[in-house]
């Protein structure tokens, strides 16, 4: 009873869970909805879709195996810093909480 009692009257914070939570929907969910987006504006704008062929096209024209090769590395790269950076964001944020709740326990007075 008195975990609810905590939790209605915001003693106990459920946000380091629910962070986790929002992490791994951003970690996981927001690179396949930006594919999906990106699909999605390739079939709603024929343009856009003409476009990233005439740019593939060129690319393969202009750009050697390994150069292609190098720019899909670099771009993997890329998008692992963004993952990391993602992961920091949210163990920052976590750390604050902890730290939020531990100086509220250190000054909460004694009963």
């Amino acid at each position: 009873m008195t975990d609810v009692v905590n939790f209605l009257t915001f003693r106990s914070l459920i946000s380091p869970y629910a962070l986790i939570g929002f992490y791994y929907l951003g970690a996981l969910f927001m690179p396949v909805a930006a594919w999906f987006f990106w699909r999605w504006l390739g079939l709603r704008y024929g343009w856009l879709r003409q476009v990233q062929r005439t740019v593939g096209a060129f690319s393969r024209q202009v750009l050697s195996p390994a150069q292609r090769v190098g720019f899909f590395l670099t771009c993997l790269v890329c998008f692992l810093f963004m993952e990391l950076f993602w992961r920091m964001l949210f163990e920052f944020l976590i750390a604050y909480l902890h730290m939020a709740q531990d100086i509220q326990t250190l000054v909460r007075p004694a009963p």
